[in-house]
């Protein structure tokens, strides 16, 4: 911490230099010995315990009256913890996938009201979509989107629509909540999504859903391409490929499908390239 230092940025590094202090596993810590071991005053130090109190990142243990980590600690934990194995899950999927099209796959999650592209794979072909790691995209006009709104709980879906601009972006963009959620209901029924000039004019998409352990839908998976190359039968048949893609990262994930879900189609895919099955240590 320099001298020069505005107090807020201040407070922000002392709060995190104070949760880090829990890295030692110890079931709760005073204020006195916080205090002496940030070399803080233990008036400053209470101002931080209450603060991180209200946010739920430290709760206070009422029979030693010291301070511990609180649930959101735990839930930030685990939502690092998802990514985690999701990247692991998913990467072997997405190169297995690329490898059998020959286009561009990658994996979304739903952020706020954006799809974010946490992991993806460039087409090698001449041409191909460009769009790197991390962007964000709108929720409701990529296949991605469609596909993790849909498997949302109803009132969560509600909530992300009405938050949500819907905006029109092309003249295919569905911008009209009731019309949108007859879409997600088709995408619910058959088990994958397409978009097809939606966001931009002459790129279409297909995607699935990517289960956790619970079978909760924690991420999509999709192809994307020029549209030219993607008309009505070739989405079918690579909606087969991303809903085994799907699949196949959900099991490395620990997730055990009940049935056969739906298929898309059943001609056969354009290679035999299998797709990674689950790892003996997240088989469940």
């Amino acid at each position: 911490m320099t001298a020069t230092e505005p107090n807020g940025l201040s407070s922000v590094r002392n709060a995190a230099r104070l949760l880090k202090i829990f890295l030692s596993r110890e079931e709760s810590v005073g204020v006195s010995d916080l205090a002496r071991r940030l070399g803080l005053g233990k008036s400053t130090v209470h101002r931080l315990l209450t603060t991180l109190a209200a946010e739920g990142l430290i709760e206070r243990d009422e029979e030693s009256g010291g301070y511990r980590l609180g649930l959101v600690v735990f839930e930030l934990g685990e939502a690092v913890r998802v990514h985690l194995d999701l990247h692991a899950a998913a990467g072997p999927v997405l190169a297995a996938v690329r490898e059998q099209t020959g286009e561009s796959s990658q994996v979304g999650v739903l952020d706020g009201v954006d799809v974010v592209y946490v992991d993806r794979l460039e087409s090698s072909q001449t041409l191909r979509l460009f769009t790197e790691t991390g962007r964000r995209v709108p929720v409701h006009c990529t296949s991605s989107g469609k596909v993790l709104l849909a498997h949302l709980p109803p009132e969560r879906c509600a909530q992300v629509l009405a938050e949500a601009p819907l905006t029109q972006l092309t003249s295919r963009t569905i911008t009209d909540p009731v019309a949108l959620q007859a879409e997600l209901a088709r995408v619910r029924l058959r088990g994958w999504a397409e978009a097809v000039d939606e966001r931009e004019i002459g790129v279409a998409s297909v995607a699935a859903p990517v289960r956790d352990r619970s079978g909760r839908v924690i991420a999509a998976i999709s192809i994307g391409a020029p549209a030219i190359r993607l008309g009505a039968a070739r989405r079918r048949e690579l909606a087969s490929v991303v809903q085994e893609a799907g699949e196949a990262a959900s099991r490395r994930l620990g997730w055990s499908p009940p049935m056969t879900a739906p298929r898309a189609s059943q001609a056969p895919a354009a290679s035999s390239v299998p797709l990674p099955a689950a790892d003996a240590r997240t088989r469940g």
